[in-house]
């Protein structure tokens, strides 16, 4: 089937929910670490408090792939899973910060990251399914451009509110600040979510009745089982490469996203105890920090498609992961606040670049009867990584750098440097070469249309 050209505002409609979802990542990945740091977990424990996020993306994030792609009804084929996760997701940002003991917090981050996973993995889909292939860079790019906006409000929001005033913490010792954060993050996330689903409307399969009928064939856990396995053994060339490049990054940024916070109130802010004030000044300005890499990310979105049409999507990828690597190498040089702001861009370029380009060079190489599952698949590249760093990273701290090595954090982020510049050496084995193919599968995997060409 021939996709119509989207004008600019249906792309922003499709987009806009991804603000919602990345506000909920954005204030999970810069506060829950120390939430558990004040409900009482050491440094090393913490890694693997962050299991729930790789878990359920693993499990879930595939096996939602699979089953929207066989799904038709009244909302769609995606957008009923937007909105269950949503609901569920609301419901567990909104109770999280209510959380009185470790275990109870650690409950609400599996709900969260669950539901959460099940809103985002159909978006992926969703912009491969709705644009034509000479479309989707710009579509993927204004995703990014909706999470580095997400990401942004999300970030900054604890620290705004306590410049207005917003102090105390809970009966657990939360920040108050934290507290009204997630709560209004629920409320963010469904009414966004809510915007795409009512707003945007999706094609249904071209021969319903072959639909129906492949569907009834494929039904069960077994036959989902089967499906996945088949469509990891038959995965394209350009997926495998871009695989690793995955990897490598993801494992980088959870170097990132697990330390840096801490890096900055123990490096530049000189706390040593977590439930002190400076600590909580200096875990805020990481959080504000982590808000101006958002900003840099939706200012250069709008910049990415102009370079890729200019150069190539690798180029764009291999140069902007290389910024993000600089980024983070600085940081053991920064003493001043402030200047961790000039570090943010580099990473902020990086991130803008990381979740646009590998998706829009995947969707190209992709059938689009798999390619709910296939984009599934692509985000255990994302969590297979997240899981050995939170399996990993307590021992290796523990064994490298001593039991509570309040330097720890910092060289986890410069560890996160050197897997960028790793990256964008891989990128070169992409192959996205432009070229005219047929796309096909066997016709006992097909649950839409047989084959479908497409040009990178």
């Amino acid at each position: 089937m021939i996709r119509p050209r989207l004008s600019p505002p249906q792309m922003v409609n499709m987009s806009f929910g991804f603000l919602g979802i990345q506000f909920g990542w954005g204030l999970q990945l810069a506060n829950m670490s120390a939430v558990y740091e004040r409900l009482g977990a050491r440094p090393d424990q913490v890694p693997l408090l962050w299991l729930a996020a790789p878990m359920t993306g693993l499990l879930v994030q595939p096996i939602i792939g699979a089953i929207s792609d066989r799904t038709w009804g009244r909302l769609g084929r995606r957008r009923p899973y937007f909105l269950v996760g949503a609901i569920l997701a609301s419901a567990a940002l909104f109770f999280m910060p209510t959380s009185s003991t470790l275990w109870m917090a650690a409950s609400f981050l599996w709900i969260l990251d669950a539901s959460i996973n099940i809103s985002m993995e159909p978006f992926r889909a969703f912009v491969a399914d709705k644009l034509p292939p000479e479309q989707r860079t710009s579509g993927f790019v204004m995703q990014s451009l909706f999470i580095g906006i997400g990401a942004t409000l999300a970030n900054a929001l604890p620290w705004v509110l306590t410049q207005l005033g917003v102090s105390g913490n809970t009966a657990s010792g939360i920040p108050l600040s934290v507290k009204y954060s997630f709560q209004a993050g629920a409320a963010v996330f469904l009414l966004a979510v809510l915007w795409t689903v009512v707003t945007t409307t999706e094609f249904p399969p071209e021969d319903m009745a072959a639909f129906e009928r492949a569907k009834r064939g494929r039904r069960g856990i077994g036959a989902l089982v089967g499906e996945i396995t088949e469509s990891l053994r038959e995965m394209p060339a350009t997926m495998r490469q871009l695989a690793a490049v995955q990897f490598v990054t993801w494992l980088g940024l959870f170097c990132m996203w697990l330390f840096f916070v801490s890096a900055v109130a123990r490096h530049v802010f000189g706390a040593t105890d977590p439930k002190s004030e400076l600590y909580a000044r200096g875990i805020e300005w990481g959080g504000f920090t982590f808000a101006f890499y958002s900003i840099t990310c939706f200012v250069v979105a709008l910049m990415l498609p102009v370079a890729a049409k200019a150069t190539s999507r690798k180029i764009v990828h291999g140069a902007a992961l290389l910024c993000g690597a600089a980024g983070l190498l600085s940081v053991p040089l920064i003493h001043d606040q402030y200047l961790l702001l000039l570090s943010m861009v580099g990473v902020g370029i990086a991130w803008a670049s990381i979740l646009s380009m590998p998706y829009a060079m995947l969707s190209t190489a992709l059938p689009a009867n798999r390619m709910g599952v296939y984009m599934g698949i692509f985000n255990f590249f994302i969590v297979i990584p997240e899981i050995m760093a939170a399996l990993a990273f307590g021992p290796v701290s523990r064994t490298l750098f001593g039991q509570d090595n309040p330097n720890a954090p910092l060289y986890f982020v410069m560890i996160g440097g050197v897997c960028f510049i790793v990256a964008a050496l891989l990128v070169g084995r992409v192959d996205d070469a432009p070229r005219e193919s047929a796309v096909t599968l066997p016709s006992h995997a097909s649950i839409d249309a047989p084959s479908v060409a497409v040009r990178t």
